[in-house]
């Protein structure tokens, strides 16, 4: 599985969303002056995923006011995760990757270990990717709670 680094040209992709409609990383950088974070997650409506998607919208206006677009990916399908944003009022685009085709290019899909078993899933990441269109920071393996506030000192956001 290869990851992605800091300097790494990001893989475009277009997915279906929560919404019925797509999402695309180059109309994210688009809209976005500063960057898009681009944050991959196991499974919808699961206590750990619940509580950084909401960490996520509980941080949107800060991220989106310094610049940042946000948007998650998981291999749910759009129904599942217009059933999680309804639920959690996330206001931001959740994208739909069944096929894993994007958690792939991106290094979030691969083998891990829980209680002793290994076994393929999502690894649970974050990319930033710059308004060029580079990688600016790629965080692999983190923990659901209290990432969204490391990830905002990274960025500036915060004193650290």
């Amino acid at each position: 599985m290869t990851r992605l680094a800091v300097g790494d040209t990001a893989p475009d992709f277009t997915l279906p969303t929560a919404d019925g409609s797509t999402v695309s990383l180059a109309t994210l950088r688009q809209s976005a002056e500063r960057g898009v974070v681009v944050y991959f997650y196991p499974a919808a409506m699961t206590p750990g995923c619940t509580k950084e998607a909401c960490d996520f919208r509980d941080s949107l206006d800060a991220l989106q006011g310094a610049g940042y677009a946000v948007v998650g990916i998981s291999p749910d399908e759009p129904e599942k995760l217009a059933r999680f944003v309804e639920r959690d009022a996330l206001t931001y685009p959740l994208a739909s990757d069944p096929e894993h085709e994007v958690l792939e290019a991106y290094g979030a899909w691969g083998e891990k270990k829980n209680y002793g078993r290994t076994y393929v899933g999502v690894i649970r990441s974050t990319v930033v990717v710059g308004a060029d269109g580079t990688v600016e920071l790629a965080q692999y393996n983190v923990k659901a709670t209290g990432h969204v506030a490391r990830l905002r000192t990274k960025l500036g956001l915060d004193a650290a």
